[in-house]
């Protein structure tokens, strides 16, 4: 979090308030900055939450719940991955391809292509190829992108076919890359994948292929800036999440609470973040909260039943926010009304197995490690039949990012030692979870490796009392 300026924002609908003021803003002699509406800055005021103690002093029962929600300064809240990364990027890329007999580097992959060109699509029937040489940065798109794609300056030159199948997508690929006087090329993979119905030839029909996967590796360890967007992902799934349990009630829809949360939430994100809100959603809002409720969260997958809340109903959360296209993920799990003994004896399993988890995360950790030690808790408390999916991964671009926090990850036959283990700037997400026949138990948290130790991104109570919701 920002230190907030001396000098007050100017931005429309931006407040300073200091403790004292009538305010139940239990922190003398701190000037906080809220940044909303006023309507939505006694929402923030109210919200009980916000620690960062929790990264270093973190108890049992989680971070240590204060009286303060502390907003972000509207002019030094991260919305924009800045161009010094795309330009780091395509140096590493061009190093790379420098080491090879390669004339061109080139991705079909969507996120790749976002992540080394800044241009952002949906992967369908329609193939985009993106295409790197030493000095030159080219991309293949169909007719309705090419607008889109005008607008990022970083890229060189725009080739176009019209649909698939009419345009022939791979052949304007390979008159591109014959232009570049490229005849061997480095590519993600040998054509464009097989989405949404597209059959197209290889692309080693047209020239030589050799394959690599430098941007999924490059992807692993965040830089400060591309955590920075994770970290203020966490602070509006946090805001998300609240309006999620304020909203959750007996005899209310999950699916309707799940809108009107993710609405306020993404309301107040982009009143807040105003034009430094990059636009890569669609229809729907940058912000999310929503959960599966009673026997669905038995199922780690479950989905939105059709069926009203009641007393003593199980939850289990989801959260988020994209900001320029950086996910984070906050899950909890919480109870309607009231907790049975059973409950509240998996609910507190849960917790230490995720308490077990996080206390071993660090650099140079193997990531096996972490998974055993939350096996051999599964094991010492004999419900190893409850568990149904490993303890986490990594997170950023792609909601579930290599590596993954398996015991089977150091054995994979793509990682070499160095890559078994956690690396500072990679971000993982922390769910074990716990799954009778009748319930599920998860809690998720976003979590940075740093070079010595460990910084909590999301941050929402995960103690039993804060996530019963109470009438």
């Amino acid at each position: 979090m920002t230190t907030p300026p001396d000098e007050p924002c100017e931005r429309e609908g931006c407040l300073d308030l200091e403790a004292g003021t009538g305010h139940d803003l239990q922190s003398e002699g701190k000037t906080v900055v809220l940044v909303g509406t006023e309507a939505e800055l006694l929402g923030l005021i109210t919200v009980a939450d916000r620690t960062r103690e929790a990264s270093t002093t973190r108890q049992s029962t989680g971070p240590t719940r204060t009286l303060l929600r502390v907003g972000v300064d509207c002019r030094a809240m991260p919305a924009e991955l800045p161009d010094a990364e795309y330009r780091s990027r395509l140096r590493e890329v061009r190093g790379k391809l420098a080491n090879t007999d390669a004339d061109a580097a080139v991705w079909f992959s969507a996120t790749s292509i976002h992540y080394v060109s800044g241009f952002e699509h949906v992967q369908t029937e329609r193939p985009v190829c993106l295409a790197v040489t030493d000095d030159r940065i080219e991309i293949v798109v169909p007719r309705l992108e090419v607008e889109r794609v005008d607008t990022v300056d970083r890229i060189d030159a725009v080739h176009h076919y019209f649909d698939y199948p009419q345009g022939r997508p791979i052949e304007v690929v390979a008159d591109m890359l014959e232009g570049l006087g490229a005849e061997t090329v480095a590519a993600d993979s040998d054509g464009a994948p097989g989405v949404m119905g597209y059959e197209g030839p290889s692309l080693s029909d047209f020239v030589e292929v050799e394959t690599q996967s430098w941007v999924s590796r490059m992807r692993w360890e965040k830089t400060d800036a591309e955590i920075n967007l994770i970290r203020e992902s966490a602070e509006w799934a946090n805001l998300a999440h609240r309006y999620l349990a304020d909203f959750t009630e007996p005899g209310a829809h999950p699916a309707t609470v799940s809108q009107k949360a993710s609405t306020e939430a993404s309301r107040a994100m982009l009143d807040t973040l105003g034009d430094q809100f990059v636009e890569n959603v669609r229809a729907n809002g940058p912000a999310f909260a929503g959960y599966i409720s009673a026997e669905e969260t038995a199922l780690p997958h479950g989905h939105t039943p059709n069926q009203r809340l009641e007393r003593g109903d199980v939850l289990v959360t989801g959260a988020s926010a994209n900001v320029d296209g950086y996910n984070s993920e906050l899950e909890r799990t919480m109870f309607v009304g009231e907790v049975s003994d059973e409950q509240e004896h998996y609910f507190e399993l849960m917790v230490e197995a995720q308490d077990i988890a996080i206390d071993a995360l660090g650099p140079g950790v193997p990531l096996s490690y972490v998974d055993e030690q939350v096996w051999e808790f599964y094991e010492e408390q004999g419900i190893t039949d409850l568990a149904q999916h490993h303890v986490g991964h990594n997170i950023g671009l792609g909601g579930h990012e290599p590596p993954y926090i398996d015991q089977g990850w150091g054995d994979y036959e793509h990682v070499d030692e160095t890559d078994s283990e956690m690396q500072p700037g990679q971000v993982y997400t922390i769910e074990p979870g716990i799954y009778t026949e009748d319930e599920g138990y998860r809690h998720s948290d976003t979590i940075a490796i740093t070079e010595d130790g460990v910084e909590w991104l999301t941050y929402y109570p995960r103690d039993l009392e804060s996530n019963v919701i109470t009438e």
